[in-house]
């Protein structure tokens, strides 16, 4: 078996990952019936998405868990480029943010005004 060195991107497995972590943390129906409510380009609302997806009655680790998958690099925080793509995270066939919901998005999450979102930051956000 070849061995793949860390500093390389292995995307397609990071996809699986996020798909199978998604679904140990959330119902998968949830999920579903989530995205399909926001469906349409420019209609997302965090605060509704996280309450149908499930997770504003999570706990805190499990919202940290959901941190975690959508952190796609690993930084530690979730940036612009990666809230664009944060339905991906749910399902992959999750739509793209438009640039307007990212930003309001962004905006709504980054308290701190760093231009990304903190673990702490989405915690307190899906609890709003």
């Amino acid at each position: 078996m070849p061995v793949v060195p860390h500093h390389m991107p292995c995307p397609a497995p990071l996809v699986l990952f996020s798909k199978m972590a998604m679904s140990s943390i959330l119902n998968a129906d949830d999920i579903k019936k989530a995205l399909d409510a926001f469906a349409v380009a420019d209609s997302f609302d965090y605060k509704r998405f996280f309450e149908i997806v499930g997770l504003k009655s999570k706990s805190s680790d499990d919202v940290k868990k959901v941190f975690t998958v959508l952190d796609a690099d690993n930084s530690g925080f979730i940036e612009e480029e990666e809230l664009k793509f944060v339905l991906k995270g749910f399902a992959k066939d999750g739509r793209d943010l438009t640039d307007k919901e990212t930003k309001a998005f962004l905006k709504a999450a980054d308290k701190d005004g760093d231009g990304k979102i903190g673990i702490d930051e989405f915690a307190a956000l899906v609890k709003e």
